[in-house]
Order: structure tokens, then C-alpha cells, then sequence
């Protein structure tokens, strides 16, 4: 089958690519909401439109979409205005926290709380971490971009701060630290509801 996207909605084509472009790494990302720096209003939000684009410096990419009345999502407009996010890296069995959290609350409403999810101090970074993630980096807002006719928002983090669980942390051949992956087990995005566990791991080494 072939398909051409030149006379395809844009719904219909978002079907298409989440469904193709598989599996997808998931950022859960924690912002603040509130509006003073009295109390934190913590939000938390997934996004499969994720990657790492640069290691100099070392810059992470979510691209979020808009609510469907136009207005900007919270994470966006959180990260536009406090500057600073944090990014996990979310396990297989955390599945059901993470659709969880992707529900549509009032503005204000902490997804934290909705989800009963347990945070923890992340080092000197002003924002907290979640407890039982093993990977989670703490980013300031690097650069936003907007692309497209919707328009898709493009938030370029960059981080600053990597937490890594010890338990999940190992030594390769060469003394070198090493994340044992399969200890991570993260959870992937497919498409439609669909999720992805993490699976058998192949070694194959590049050529010179």
C-alpha cells in the first residue's frame, strides 16, 4: 500500500505517522503552574513526539500540540513562563500512571495529585522529581519554535542535571558506566492506545 499525504487531514495523517513511527521514547514532563513562587502547582503531562537533538550543548525536543480550542497546552505555557522542566523516563509498569496523567484537567489542577504520583527533592534543581523513576533530567527552557499550520510547538530543553537510579547503573568491559537498560525497562509509545515493553536486546558493534 501506498499512501500520499498530500490529500490527507491532518487527523488522518497523525494516525499514520503514530502508528509508522514506532516505538516512540515517552517524556513525562513535570512543570509548575502556579503563578507566584509561594507554592509550587505542580503539572506533569506525557509526550511521545520526543528526542535527544544535541550533545553541545546537551539539548532534548517535545513537540506539543495545542488544546483543542486553540490555547497552549500547560506544559508549553509553564515552560514559557518558569523556565524549567523535568523530563523522566518512564518505566513499563508505569503505564496506567502515565495515560493517567495525560487526562484533560482544569488549568491548575496538579496532575500530581490526580494520579497520586510521589515527588522528591531533584539535587539544588528547583523543581522536584518523581520517586520511582529511574532516569530524569533536569532541563531549562533552551529555545521554542513553532511549525506548521495548527501550529505544532517545538520546546528545545536543556539539561542540566541528569538523575540515574544506582540500581540501574553497571560497568561495560572498560570500567565505564553503563544503564542497564533492561533494569530501566522503559515504556514506549505505539499507536493508537497502544504501548510497548521493553524487549530483547542485540549487541552489534560498528565498523571502523
Amino acid at each position: 500500500m501506498h499512501i500520499d499525504l498530500n490529500d490527507k487531514k491532518p487527523n488522518h495523517i497523525y494516525h499514520l505517522m503514530t502508528q509508522t513511527v514506532i516505538p516512540r521514547p515517552i517524556a513525562w514532563v513535570l512543570t509548575d503552574s502556579s503563578e507566584n513562587s509561594e507554592s509550587a502547582n505542580l503539572n506533569l503531562a506525557p509526550f511521545s513526539y520526543f528526542t535527544a537533538v544535541s550533545s553541545n550543548p546537551p539539548l532534548l525536543m517535545i513537540s506539543v500540540g495545542k488544546k483543542p480550542n486553540g490555547d497552549n497546552k500547560d506544559t508549553f505555557q509553564n515552560a514559557i513562563n518558569g523556565s524549567k522542566l523535568v523530563i523522566h523516563i518512564a518505566s513499563g509498569d508505569q503505564y496506567a500512571d502515565v495515560t493517567k496523567s495525560a487526562a484533560t484537567l482544569e488549568h491548575g489542577e496538579s496532575e500530581i495529585e490526580y494520579t497520586n504520583l510521589v515527588t522528591t527533592k531533584f539535587d539544588d534543581f528547583e523543581l522536584p522529581r518523581l520517586k520511582n523513576c529511574d532516569v530524569a533530567f533536569a532541563c531549562e527552557l533552551y529555545e521554542t519554535k513553532e511549525i506548521g499550520d495548527t501550529p505544532q510547538q517545538l520546546i528545545f530543553c536543556k539539561v542540566l542535571k541528569i538523575y540515574i537510579n544506582d540500581e540501574v547503573i553497571d560497568q561495560d568491559e572498560k570500567g565505564r558506566m553503563l544503564v542497564d537498560a533492561k533494569k530501566v525497562s522503559p515504556l514506549a509509545r505505539l499507536g493508537a492506545s497502544q504501548y510497548s515493553l521493553f524487549g530483547e536486546i542485540i549487541s552489534q558493534a560498528r565498523p571502523k
